[in-house]
């Protein structure tokens, strides 16, 4: 009798796993008005492992709280984020990961915005958010984080 082997969910085999390097429990660490500021971030899978759930929390630095839901949407072939925060704002984005890069987009008040997760290995990875008013050309950066994995 032979047993039947399913494939392993690997980022080269399906779409909806490019997104694992961000499940965790995270310590996130950004510089603003010239001192460093300290976060913590818990991402993850729910729904039978096909959506991301993200849990921000900028405390003690900010009084700051977010929450993302991502999956990755098969028809449309890209991945999809909403993100609400304690501030009221409603966020949402799509994109693609290529190259080593997961780069997620949304247009707003004339405005390009992105977020980007990159350099990503087992345990860190940075992420940044910008905003483009020359459609892509040129990017401010408005916030970047460096994420370490909490081991």
């Amino acid at each position: 009798m032979s047993v039947a082997h399913a494939e392993p969910r690997t980022i080269e085999l399906d779409a909806a796993r490019q997104f694992d390097f961000w499940l965790g429990e995270w310590d996130c660490t950004w510089h603003a008005d010239n001192l460093e500021h300290v976060g913590t971030n818990s991402v993850y899978a729910d729904l039978g492992g096909m959506v991301l759930v993200e849990n921000f929390d900028g405390r003690p630095s900010l009084d700051y709280q977010g929450l993302s839901y991502s999956v990755y949407d098969r028809r449309a072939q890209c991945w999809k984020q909403t993100w609400v925060d304690s501030e009221g704002v409603y966020l949402d984005f799509s994109g693609r990961f290529e190259n080593g890069v997961m780069e997620l987009r949304r247009t707003a008040d004339g405005a390009l915005f992105r977020m980007r997760w990159e350099n990503i290995e087992a345990n860190e990875f940075d992420w940044s958010y910008g905003r483009s008013e020359d459609a892509g050309e040129s990017w401010t950066a408005l916030w970047e984080i460096a994420y370490s994995r909490v081991l």
